[in-house]
């Protein structure tokens, strides 16, 4: 059943078929899927920074940084290109060979963007490889960032369809697929994933892959797991729940059929790890993940941390990825 050629006309009986796998067979058609599309045994390792914390009029249930979070977050404003240029060379000082910068906006404003490509400009200058997530971007400045040598650009989808209303009122799936096309428009790479354990069904798990899976695949898919941040609106309703952590096994099984579905995408581990077992992210990476997030913080969520990293990776025989700036697709004229 090995796929080289990727689909994007998966059925979601066909989704619900994979998960329903043994567990064993399910782990080795992910890795044997992984082995024909990528090198075996290695693992990017990427930095996440905050460039812009707080102060996000957005409503999403799981973020700390939603202005109706009483998180006791502080809302900052945009970092300086130099300061983001000196944090991007600490951390592929320690490895790192992607760097991606998050700012908490709707949607960043024109006055921001000078700033945004010059950060572009310098990260990449260094050989590493860049991501952004700002939020809706229009056409035009996909455009510019396109042009300043932007590797890639995160806007999750967040959760299936059908539950994404539960999770965010303030803008629609629509408009998440909106600013995807006007990324994909400008020949920028896709990063686009989710998160689960926010109390959603498998269903919602499989209509989650099931719409990355039948888009042009993107070349970043992050898998998170729901950090539950005390007053947020997802933190606060599954306090003390047995939702409030998804079930390792359950995660595993997201992750490896994520790599069956799009087999030739990075399928990135990221929020959540702190949390996890090592046994459960060494079955990730034998599901088929191959990207996470290293440092000691994700945006505003704890993170497991450099040398916690590099421990695990050496007791499980992984090396890092050598980091190599993605070329773009071609632009739509």
């Amino acid at each position: 059943m090995n796929q080289m050629t990727p689909r994007t006309d998966w059925t979601r009986d066909e989704i619900a078929a994979l998960f329903d796998l043994p567990f064993n067979d399910l782990m080795f058609e992910a890795q044997s899927i992984h082995r024909a599309n990528f090198p075996r045994n290695e693992v990017q390792l990427s930095t996440l920074l905050s460039i812009k914390t707080g102060g996000c009029p957005e409503d999403c249930g799981y973020c700390s940084q939603s202005t109706e979070a009483e998180s006791g977050l502080k809302a900052t404003k945009l970092m300086d290109v130099q300061a983001v240029l000196q944090a991007a060379a600490q951390a592929k000082d320690h490895g790192s060979g992607r760097f991606c910068m998050g700012a908490a906006w709707r949607n960043p404003k024109e006055r921001d963007m000078p700033k945004l490509v010059e950060m572009v400009k310098g990260v990449r200058a260094m050989g590493m490889e860049t991501c952004m997530t700002l939020g809706m971007l229009s056409e035009g400045q996909a455009r510019q960032l396109a042009d300043a040598g932007l590797d890639y650009y995160n806007h999750n989808i967040d959760t299936s369809p059908e539950n994404y209303a539960n999770v965010i009122t303030t803008r629609t799936f629509e408009d998440r697929i909106e600013t995807l096309e006007n990324v994909r428009s400008a020949g920028i790479n896709v990063c686009c994933g989710g998160i689960v354990g926010m109390g959603e069904t498998r269903s919602d798990r499989i209509g989650f892959l099931h719409a990355l899976a039948t888009m042009p695949h993107p070349e970043s898919v992050p898998i998170n797991a729901l950090v539950p941040v005390a007053g947020t609106v997802l933190g606060d309703m599954l306090k003390d729940t047995p939702l409030a952590k998804i079930d390792e096994v359950e995660f595993v099984r997201t992750v490896a059929v994520a790599r069956i579905v799009m087999p030739q995408s990075m399928v990135r581990l990221s929020a959540g790890r702190e949390s996890m077992s090592e046994a459960c992210q060494a079955l990730c990476f034998m599901a088929g993940a191959n990207s996470i997030f290293t440092g000691d913080k994700l945006l505003t969520a704890a993170n497991a941390g450099d040398d916690k990293d590099a421990t695990l990776l050496g007791k499980l025989g992984l090396t890092p990825m050598m980091a190599q700036p993605h070329g773009h697709l071609e632009a739509a004229e």
